[in-house]
């Protein structure tokens, strides 16, 4: 069979029937397995969250990956991205090869959770002395994927294929200098030499409820791309700014020209689009008029046409407002993560999955998010499907905080959902396209 053309057949199954009969007793068998394996799963979490590292950097979080996955009794290969960990499930018969992703890094940020297992680590970001957290819930996937590799491991007599659990560093972003994440994975052959089919991924979220599934056909997470725009003047006397061409002021015209191309250039009833100003560099004292200003910002796109037309839409409003001034402006785009797009026909066929892990009265279609992930690499080169398990106290009792903040917080009673909905997608599809 071929498994680049498995697409046909989810329609013809789908557009028949629901997922076959016999999958409400497996249903069972797995909700069984992930209340089985919820305190090891819960266990694991906390010591990732104890002991996060960087991206790149994730030494001791590999060793605890492999060193679970040989309890589990689970082949692996190490050093894949530098620091990635895969593992796969052979169950000996024909059948589809699913890739199941996690991210394994943490983040600079100094953690404030007022949790018995919160973070203390330190380490040094761009030569700065910084906290380092998992402030995106990454700890939560290393053990959500873990736990789901333990009940595919028990129920390996009745899979067809193979699994291939993928603990991926460096979604975060590479230190400057270096290659990492999904990127370098493929880069370095991944999906060619497991033969993966299809991929899929989820994310934690801190602001859906515990036990909730959230998904989006076609792009769910934004295209990251960033800029920097060096704003060219000629250096004068702060009293006599008529001497000189004033890059400061250039710059800050050139601010709400993007701001512009946004508000009023951009067809946001097709999809979102941001862009964003990060950082503003230039000068040395109040009476010295600089002789350049950089801006450094990002860009986020979900339509690959409008992600081209605003990289050029960029490129002359910051060009044509510093000529006006008498300037110059030079501008660099840095192309980073695409969009993470979910094949619409494996998100329709695999629904029914979604829906078995979480109940149909909590999975949900959401707006996409602006926010980036590089599971969008591994989505370009193969069907994949990425949605996110609620973390969010289902009480309310605890405050919502965002992601990539040091109050971030997670609920863990919504992991055993995203162990069900991993393993239930891997059966589901696996009974859709075995041999």
């Amino acid at each position: 069979m071929n498994y680049k053309s498995i697409l046909v057949t989810f329609i013809l199954i789908i557009s028949g029937s629901c997922i076959l009969p016999a999958q409400s007793e497996m249903e069972k068998k797995v909700s069984a397995a992930a209340i089985a394996v919820n305190d090891d799963v819960i266990k694991w979490r906390r010591y990732f969250h104890e002991n996060p590292e960087l991206s790149n950097r994730e030494f001791k979080t590999a060793q605890k990956i492999t060193e679970e996955l040989d309890k589990i009794g689970l082949p692996y290969e190490t050093g894949i991205a530098h620091t990635g960990v895969v593992a796969v499930l052979d169950s000996g018969k024909p059948g589809p090869t699913i890739g199941l992703r996690a991210d394994i890094d943490g983040l600079p940020v100094t953690e404030r959770t007022p949790i018995p297992f919160a973070s203390k680590v330190t380490s040094t970001y761009l030569g700065e002395d910084v906290g380092v957290m998992h402030a995106c819930g990454h700890d939560t996937h290393i053990a959500m994927l873990l736990g789901t590799a333990r009940i595919l491991m028990n129920m390996k007599s009745q899979l067809k294929g193979k699994v291939v659990f993928v603990f991926q560093p460096a979604e975060e972003g590479a230190p400057e200098g270096e290659e990492g994440g999904a990127y370098l994975m493929i880069k370095e052959g991944l999906i060619e030499k497991y033969g993966i089919d299809v991929f899929f991924g989820q994310h934690i979220s801190s602001g859906a409820p515990a036990g909730v599934i959230t998904y989006k056909l076609g792009g769910i997470m934004a295209a990251s791309d960033s800029f920097t725009i060096k704003v060219k003047g000629k250096q004068t006397h702060g009293s006599r700014p008529w001497a000189g061409v004033d890059p400061v002021t250039a710059a800050a015209q050139i601010i709400q020209g993007l701001n512009n191309i946004i508000s009023r250039q951009t067809e946001l009833t097709r999809e979102a689009a941001v862009i964003s100003i990060g950082k503003i560099k230039g000068g040395f004292r109040s009476n010295i008029i600089p002789e350049e200003v950089e801006l450094i910002g990002t860009i986020r796109t979900l339509d690959v046409e409008m992600q081209k037309i605003i990289h050029e839409k960029i490129k002359k409003t910051a060009t044509a407002i510093a000529e006006s001034s008498g300037a110059e402006a030079e501008v660099t785009i840095h192309i980073g993560y695409p969009v993470t797009y979910n094949n619409i026909d494996l998100t329709r066929a695999m629904l029914p999955s979604l829906i078995k892990a979480a109940g149909e009265d909590k999975v949900r279609i959401i707006p996409a998010v602006t926010g980036a992930e590089d599971f969008s690499f591994f989505a370009e080169k193969v069907p994949a499907l990425y949605f996110f398990t609620g973390g969010a106290d289902p009480t309310g009792a605890h405050p919502i905080y965002p992601h990539h903040t040091p109050d971030f917080y997670i609920d863990e009673s919504g992991m055993i959902t995203g162990v069900k909905a991993m393993t239930m997608l891997t059966l589901d599809f696996m009974s859709l396209n075995g041999m």
